[in-house]
């Protein structure tokens, strides 16, 4: 039971009282429906796809070099092939599943072997060979995509092919090590070499085609419709097909599923989590995950182009309440990338809550006690991320008891995404919550997407230090000496300027019917149901 302040003292102290305000919001927005309006016995006992409920909406463009939205993501999980696969489990983050690639050998520094594997064919028909992969990893490497993903551009790097199932990567004109590409191998989803001829305003953008287990058939409103691909290399799927559908609230997706319509859910509310435990025909699937979350800031544009009142802002905050208020959707940590992420240690110099030093760290800015500063606008997200309005109100608090002038501006997912990067004169707003996944323990796909300045995405960031330091580390002769770089120069670095500041690290909750066996969640949210079964 949560009880309210006590009225004869009318007192109770500042971590009371925020975390009060944020379990009540949380508690009377879960508890009024009648899961019974939404049942349909009919459509319940149909036989139909996996349905799964999304919590984000997707971009239309299907290229998957166009887009950093996860829902696609976790559609490309279904229908594309990779090289490789990381389950990144906490006990063996670095594990390596082949997929497409039966075998990656780093011959040298600047060369590495891929060996692929045959008789694989795409959903169009056409074989896979290793002109697919050259194209991939070429098209990849473009700086206009929005998904650049090489640790260089196309330039850096050259892909040749001796035979149709051996791909070799020489990084030796970009001056980096060619391990680099061992980690993004099981990022990047391969593309057909005929699609990619037609450039991004052709096929890429149209549809998926890919070698996975299910084939992408049609957008229908909210609903990606996929169905089993009978040519998979591994044998047909048992399930019919995959419905990936955009359900933005999370109440409904809830009780879709303990209405049997739907199969899987994600996302989950950390109250939710508790109401499930208790139903019958309920499983969950918790998973410690490649994704942080972050407050963004906006270092391209005034006040926050100042790192002294960026890291002022940090020891604002306290992580303890935020974690808090988490509860089991949250796991706390003190760097910029997740646990299970290569090279992650618990930063001695990160921010920290410390009011004196965030008041000395003001004054310093020019800005004493606040004083000067504009009104701060803090863009969040509701629907997507479990509790964001709640703890985004906390934080919002926090920053205004120091003086930061802030106000928090809560939005529903599609127009947050449209303000989320950068832009020519700074993003819109001073702060931005989003969280940042991806399917691999490699710790670039976080650090030089969002803090090269050859890239920036949302902060927008241009900082020489920080640039050469990235850079350091990328050119380590050997994964110990990169790892030494790391954690040594680069991360203590970033917790300096910090050009965004890490709250916490995501644990992704998804709900299941319990007749759905063999499906299995990566720590990115991307899901393998090519052996799945439902009752």
């Amino acid at each position: 039971m949560i009880r309210p302040p006590n009225t004869e003292t009318n007192t109770m102290d500042r971590r009371k009282f925020l975390s009060y305000g944020a379990a009540v919001g949380a508690t009377f927005g879960a508890a009024r429906i009648n899961p019974d309006f939404f049942f349909t016995s009919a459509h319940a006992q149909e036989a139909r796809p996996l349905m799964c409920l999304s919590a984000e909406n997707i971009t239309g463009n299907w290229d998957p070099m166009a887009h950093t939205t996860l829902s696609q993501f976790n559609i490309e999980g279904f229908v594309m092939g990779f090289l490789t696969r990381h389950p990144m489990l906490p006990e063996n983050p670095d594990e390596v599943v082949y997929e497409l690639a039966t075998s990656i050998e780093q011959k040298d520094a600047t060369t590495l072997e891929i060996k692929l594997r045959e008789g694989v064919t795409f959903h169009d028909g056409e074989p896979f060979t290793a002109k697919d992969v050259k194209a991939t990893f070429e098209y990849g490497a473009q700086p206009e995509r929005a998904r650049q993903v090489y640790p260089g551009m196309a330039d850096t790097f050259e892909v040749t092919t001796p035979d149709d199932y051996t791909v070799i990567v020489d990084t030796a004109k970009g001056g980096y090590g060619a391990g680099m590409f061992i980690f993004l191998a099981s990022y990047l989803p391969i593309m057909s070499a005929k699609d990619i001829e037609g450039g991004p305003n052709g096929p890429l953008s149209q549809r998926l085609n890919g070698t996975g287990p299910f084939r992408f058939v049609e957008q229908r409103g909210n609903d990606t419709v996929m169905e089993a691909f009978d040519g998979y290399y591994r044998g047909a799927p048992s399930v019919p097909g995959v419905t990936y559908a955009f359900v933005g609230d999370a109440t409904t997706r809830m009780l879709s599923l303990l209405n049997g319509q739907a199969d899987v859910i994600e996302r989950l509310e950390p109250e939710q989590v508790a109401t499930l435990e208790q139903e019958e025909g309920i499983k969950l699937n918790r998973a410690v995950s490649v994704e942080n979350k972050y407050l963004w800031f906006r270092c391209s544009k005034p006040p926050f182009d100042n790192p002294l009142l960026r890291k002022a802002a940090c020891h604002a905050i306290d992580r303890e309440l935020i974690n808090e208020i988490m509860g089991t959707a949250g796991e706390p940590s003190s760097n910029f990338i997740s646990p299970i992420k290569f090279g992650y240690i618990d930063l001695d110099n990160y921010p920290e809550y410390d009011p004196d030093e965030c008041q000395r760290l003001l004054a310093e800015a020019g800005y004493p006690n606040g004083e000067g500063l504009p009104e701060l606008e803090y863009i969040t997200s509701v629907g997507f991320y479990p509790k964001t309005k709640e703890y985004g109100e906390v934080i919002t608090a926090l920053l205004q008891e120091q003086g930061f002038p802030v106000k928090l501006n809560v939005m529903e997912v599609a127009a947050w995404n449209e303000r989320l990067y950068d832009r020519p004169g700074g993003g819109p707003g001073h702060m931005i919550d989003c969280g940042w996944t991806s399917a691999s323990p490699e710790p670039d796909l976080v650090l030089r997407t969002h803090f090269h300045s050859s890239s920036k995405r949302i902060t927008g960031i241009v900082d020489p230090e920080i640039d050469a330091a990235l850079d350091e580390q990328r050119d380590a002769p050997s994964l110990e000496a990169r790892k030494e770089s790391l954690q040594t120069n680069l991360m203590p670095l970033l917790a300096e300027k910090v050009p965004a500041y890490s709250l916490f690290t995501s644990v992704l909750m998804h709900g299941l019917r319990a007749d759905v066996e063999g499906l299995f969640i990566y720590p990115d949210g991307t899901m393998d149901a090519s052996t799945a079964t439902k009752a």
